[in-house]
């Protein structure tokens, strides 16, 4: 069956609709909500502590395809964190470096600090695909979904199989109650990366939801 990745051309007007004409509880959008901050109850797919070492340009067409082909989660993991390192990598040092300081911000809970060096590295390398990741993560464990929606719109133009964006969209449209719209998000993940931890529940649990069970 032939892969199906996001037509990009009709991503800003679903992720947007789905933002903007969505009827929600405004504390749903809640941006500085300090008890927000719960990664424990809202993982994402992200990158592993330890990455391992690829070179620059990496062909990632190559490394999808090694991806949907692995035999096992041992396999697929080695592949994903191939991957993730490929989207990690900049040719700015001043860019990685606040990356780094970044992310040790977010591990240390400090929501305040990382948002300013992201805030930083997007106006730096707008090209930078996991700086634009990284805020949407940190802008949905914030409650902030209208600003995560945006981020990820932008890490999806750039690399439409970014399963971690797609996954983190179908959360977003989950918890505003568009199971539709998350089901879509997820199945859409699940077929760039068919070893993502937790999202085929969520798809098997959605679709008896949305679709309804098999007679």
């Amino acid at each position: 069956m032939e892969l199906r990745i996001p037509d990009v051309r009709n991503l800003r007007h679903t992720v947007l609709l789905a933002a903007l004409m969505i009827a929600v509880p405004a504390a749903a959008f809640a941006q500085d909500d300090p008890h927000a901050l719960s990664p424990k109850q809202k993982r994402l797919p992200e990158a592993p502590s330890k990455l391992p070492k690829v070179e620059r340009g990496k062909n990632l067409d190559f490394l999808f395809g090694a991806l949907k082909a692995a035999p096992d989660q041992a396999s697929a993991k080695h592949v994903e964190a191939r991957i993730w390192a490929v989207w990690l990598q900049t040719s700015s040092d001043t860019a990685a470096l606040l990356m780094t300081r970044a992310k040790t911000a977010m591990d240390a809970h400090q929501a305040d600090v990382a948002m300013k060096l992201l805030d930083a590295i997007v106006k730096l390398r707008p090209d930078y695909i996991e700086a634009w990741n990284r805020r949407a993560t940190l802008y949905y464990l914030k409650n902030d979904y209208m600003r995560s929606l945006a981020d990820i719109e932008q890490v999806l133009l750039r690399e439409p199989r970014h399963f971690g964006a797609l996954a983190g969209l179908g959360m977003i449209m989950q918890e505003l109650g568009q199971d539709k719209r998350a089901l879509d998000a997820f199945r859409k993940a699940l077929a760039v990366n068919p070893h993502l931890e937790k999202v085929p529940e969520l798809v098997r649990s959605l679709s008896e939801k949305v679709e309804g069970r098999d007679i």
